[in-house]
């Protein structure tokens, strides 16, 4: 299981939790955990989200591996200009 911190936006969708876990090796496995576990996400998560894993923003790295002890943040997507 990792440990998924969620933006102020999404709380509403959780439960109102802040940190929520899922079974995940990988930030494509957070992201369909999440989905799984909390479908109300689906449509935040679809639109387009960014995942940071342990400091470092994963831009689209689906594949990219996460451990039990992972800090993983899910936010609103960044873009830039």
């Amino acid at each position: 299981m990792v440990e998924v911190n969620l933006w102020s936006g999404l709380r509403a969708l959780t439960g109102g939790k802040q940190v929520v876990e899922v079974e995940a090796s990988t930030v494509g496995e957070v992201l369909s955990g999440l989905v799984k576990a909390y479908p109300e996400l689906q449509a935040p998560i679809e639109a387009g989200v960014s995942v940071a894993v342990d400091g470092r923003i994963i831009a689209s790295g689906l594949t990219e591996p996460v451990n039990p002890d992972s800090e993983i943040y899910l936010m609103q997507r960044l873009k830039g200009g």
